[in-house]
């Protein structure tokens, strides 16, 4: 059996095996509230692996490769987490070693949004594109680079954290790592998008998750042709146009893919508001989609990263 992969928010971890054909057989979730140490950290990912290898019908060590996916990214300098202080346990300096010494098999780390990167490269609306930009926004707005074919992590694993990218139409914020929080993500992130709703008179407020609050509003809003929930859907994607325009400036990529519940709830009318606007704030007019990998990308990208591995080890004729 190929892999097992992690990914999920700070309140669960979410688990998979598959088989080297792709095919999933066993998944688990297991929620992870509260405070946490390294060690609770350790003891989590180990019972998610075991869940999801019991449902799978199997033991641990059949399994071949883990692909961890967390917001954030490990610094390969150090070893550390970063860009995503709202993980209790996970900053550890110790946390690596520890994981490597209570899994049996190669681990391997990925940005929560790089992974749905992959998912969409392999599965779905990015097939045969080999530069791109992935915008992500679900419980935290970032951004995943693919530049010739291959993802951009950047020195320290922080490129493509656009929700700290300073944008006009909100106050400058400092300390963003204390903050854990930017300009773009302040203006267009799905905590704006409940903040918004108010402003414009909205009273009957889906209740719940800040994220899922927010896919629930724009899902409504893209079936209103006028009044307020028109005007809120206009006005986010003039929002997120206003980020992606520094984007698509910078890296002029062929192809731009809407992911995230807070952003496929919108559909193709959010995706042509923010088209159009897009092409009123930047030179580069790349097209842009909506994610067709919809159920746990995050997940389905870090499968299919261990996937790819495996396979290359298995089918090596040259070993």
């Amino acid at each position: 059996y190929g892999s097992f992969s992690l990914g999920g928010g700070g309140a669960r971890i979410r688990a998979a095996v598959a088989d080297v054909t792709g095919r999933t057989v066993g998944e688990y979730e297991l929620p992870t509230p509260g405070r946490r140490s390294a060690q609770s950290v350790v003891r989590q990912v180990t019972d998610a692996l075991d869940g999801a290898v019991k449902a799978a019908g199997l033991a641990r060590d059949d399994v071949r490769r883990v692909v961890i996916g967390t917001p954030g990214a490990f610094d390969p300098n150090t070893g550390r987490l970063r860009y995503a202080s709202h993980l209790p346990g996970w900053h550890s300096p110790a946390l690596l070693d520890e994981l490597a010494a209570a899994l049996p098999m190669p681990v391997e780390y990925e940005n929560d949004v790089n992974l749905a990167a992959i998912a969409e490269q392999r599965l779905g609306a990015a097939r045969g594109h080999n530069d791109f930009v992935l915008l992500w926004n679900q419980e935290g707005l970032g951004a995943a680079l693919v530049l010739g074919g291959r993802l951009h992590r950047g020195w320290t694993g922080g490129a493509g954290e656009v929700g700290f990218l300073p944008v006009p139409g909100t106050p400058l914020v400092r300390q963003v790592t204390k903050a854990n929080s930017g300009g773009y993500q302040e203006l267009a992130g799905s905590q704006a998008v409940p903040r918004l709703a108010r402003e414009l008179g909205i009273e009957d407020l889906p209740a719940g998750p800040y994220d899922e609050a927010a896919a629930e509003l724009v899902a409504r809003a893209a079936d209103h042709a006028t009044g307020p929930y028109h005007q809120l859907l206009r006005t986010y994607a003039t929002r997120l146009a206003t980020g992606l325009a520094s984007l698509v400036s910078v890296l002029d990529p062929e192809l731009v893919v809407l992911s995230g519940t807070a952003l496929t709830s919108g559909g193709e009318v959010l995706r042509a508001l923010v088209q159009a606007e897009l092409e009123e704030l930047a030179a580069a007019r790349p097209r842009l989609v909506v994610g067709d990998v919809r159920e746990h990308p995050v997940l389905r990208g870090a499968l299919e990263s261990a996937l790819a591995t495996t396979r290359d080890e298995v089918f090596d004729t040259s070993r």
